[in-house]
This record gives C-alpha cells, structure tokens and sequence, in this order.
C-alpha cells in the first residue's frame, strides 16, 4: 500500500532529557510538506556531536529530538515543489544545506548557507513545525537530519542524490566527519609539499591525515596521546607520530614541534575540540606562513587564547565547517572518488550495531579503538 502523502510508523532512537541514554520508540513520521524530502534511512554513522548533545553540553540542544546526521538512505516520498531528487534515489542528508540562492551561496566566499539555518538550530523544519510524533507528544528535530530515525523528513536543500552503486553503509560516512577532514585540506592551496601536523587521531584526524598525504604533503606527524593511535596514522598515511604524554618533563608540543621541523609547520590542524590543543596546534605553526585550522568543536563557553606575537609574526588562525564543502555540488563527486578508490571509507568502520544497540554504539565511540560505529537501521 502506498505511503505517500500518509504518515509513517517506524522505529527511532530517541533522547527524550539531557544526559538519559537513546531509547527505541515507535514514532510517527508525517508526509513531506511542500520543498521536503521524507528519507527511508537505512545506515547512520555515531558522531561525536550526537554524544555533545546528548550528554546536555550543548547549550543549543533542544529536548525530546532524534539525533543523527551521518545517514544514508533511499527517497519515499517527496513534497510539492522538490525538483532536485526523486523517489527511489539513494541520498544523504545535508547538516549543512545549500539553498544556491542567498548571500552566503551566491559569495562563493563559504559554504554556509542561511536558507533553513535559524529554524534547524531550534530543533525544527522551515516552517517552524515538526514531523516527528511519540505518545502524542512532538519530537525535536537534529542538525536538519535526523537520522536516528528507519524515516526522516528533510529540506530539499539539506538533501543530495549519489550513486545508487555506492553501498550506503559507508558512504553515510560522506554526510560528516570524513567530509569535513576532506574539504579541510582540499580546499586550502599550498598543501601539496608542505609539512603537516595533525593534532587528534579520531575519525577527522585520520581524515586530515589521509587527504593531507593524498595531496602529497612532504611531511604529516600525527599527534595524539593515545599510543594505540600510532598505527593507526601511520596506516592512513602519517610519516611521524608524536606522542605528547611522552615527551620528557616540561617540554610543550609545540616547541618540539618547531624543533622537529626547522621553525615550525606550514599547516596544522586541531581534530580534539580542546582549547589548549587548539593554542599549541597555533604555535607550532612556522613564524610568516603558518596556517592553523580549527575543525574540533569546543565545549560551551570555552575561549581560545595566545600572545598577539603569535599572529603578527604571521601566522594565521582560521575554521572551517564541514569543511567549506558545498554538500549538494560536491559530495556526488566525493562519493565518485570514494568508488574509484581515491578516497578512504571503508577504512574507517571499526564498529558495527543495531538500532537497538545504538547505545553500545556510543560506548564504542568513546573506545580508543573506534574510529567509526555503522548503525544498521532495519
């Protein structure tokens, strides 16, 4: 029996308070409204900005929601107005919309974008309302996604078609971190050659790591406390490892970094959301060139500081979202690279649930051997 147009009873994890564990309901998922997609979800990656909301450390988390937002999946249904995809076709959804039409898309200065933003950072859809029912009461929605959830509805912004060859199992990947650490290096010149520190060996330093060597960077030292990390950066393509937990008594990373390095690295990149990791991810950089990068994401009310010298002498502090990545222009051609194996993946999956065991899947992820928890969603 067709389901479009009618709303749709299915499975979900739901974070119903900061700081409980996921509980699987039944939810109801109403019909796309005009310029919405509604998502069968077949696959989500765990991602630790799930866990920041879902442990209340996120002054911007809103409750009762369905987290999620590294999700593959297949179109049931679409809303009046949706031209960009179809039912049928195999997706990922977009945390980080391109609407191709506001200041922010048309500066080709960044790959924000302002269409959905406002409404998404509170939980719901552009017109201010939810899709996502629970014993009568109404369930927020996440980063625009969702994807917790077997159905999910979206904006036609925040959504994008892929190879229907492509397993959905690991290009759900593509909807976040990889991405991120991609476009982080890819999108900034002057890499190829250069020397690279990476700081934090999770799924995104990996990344940064693994892009940084595709584009033939002469030198990436990966730094990470955890030694048990150490093979796995060399595996994806760091030349060093650095332990800071290692190095003799009083020395900071960074000054033995510059040392290491004759003055210093072209380019750095913090992947550990920590303040003093960031301010040392900075001034290892070297004086007149150095360019730092922040991808980690900080808890709430956390500030970055360093001496001014640090950037008169020239160096130059900067972030990046999803890593200036255009998800509906690009991502396609990620996922080309990815088959034709010029991007890592599969790599990344160490880890694999159930819906039902989602929360064994965030008990992994603060493994430090998780890279990546695959949630299958059936």
């Amino acid at each position: 029996m067709s389901t479009v147009g009618k709303p749709i009873t299915c499975k979900a994890a739901v974070c119903w308070a900061a700081g409980e564990p996921l509980k699987i309901e039944e939810v109801e998922v109403a019909p796309p409204g005009p310029h919405e997609v509604r998502i069968h979800i077949l696959y989500t990656g765990i991602c630790h900005t799930d866990e920041y909301t879902r442990s209340g450390k996120d002054p911007e988390g809103v409750f009762p929601v369905i987290l999620g937002h590294e999700g593959g999946g297949i179109v049931e249904s679409v809303g009046e107005g949706v031209t960009s995809v179809k039912p049928g076709d195999h997706v990922i959804p977009l945390y980080t919309a391109e609407c191709r039409e506001c200041k922010f898309c048309k500066s080709g200065k960044t790959n924000l974008c302002g269409k959905v933003r406002a409404t998404q950072g509170k939980g719901l859809m552009p017109d201010s309302t939810v899709r996502f029912t629970c014993k009568g009461q109404k369930l927020h929605h996440f980063m625009g996604t969702s994807t917790f959830s077997q159905y999910t509805v979206v904006a036609d912004v925040s959504v994008v078609a892929v190879n229907p060859k492509a397993p959905l199992e690991r290009v759900c990947l593509l909807g976040c971190g990889i991405t991120t650490a991609w476009g982080a290096v890819v999108k900034q010149p002057g890499i190829p050659g250069s020397t690279v520190a990476v700081f934090g060996c999770g799924a995104i330093g990996l990344g940064v790591i693994a892009t940084s060597a595709l584009v033939k960077a002469s030198r990436v030292i990966a730094v990470d406390t955890n030694p048990g990390k150490e093979a796995w950066a060399r595996k994806f393509g760091a030349t060093d490892f650095v332990n800071p937990s290692k190095l003799p008594e009083g020395t900071r990373i960074q000054d033995y970094l510059i040392e290491l390095t004759d003055g210093g690295l072209d380019y750095t990149f913090d992947c550990t959301g920590n303040v003093h990791v960031m301010r040392a991810a900075l001034e290892a950089c070297h004086k007149g060139w150095g360019v730092s990068t922040i991808i980690g994401v900080a808890a709430a009310g956390q500030e970055i500081s360093t001496r001014p010298f640090q950037l008169v002498t020239g160096r130059t502090w900067r972030g990046t979202a999803f890593g200036g990545v255009k998800g509906r222009t690009e991502l396609p051609g990620l996922v080309e690279d990815y088959m034709a194996g010029k991007v890592k993946v599969d790599e990344y999956v160490t880890h694999n649930r159930t819906l039902a065991d989602i929360n064994e899947g965030f008990h992994d992820m603060h493994d430090g051997n998780c890279i990546r928890c695959v949630v299958d969603m059936s």
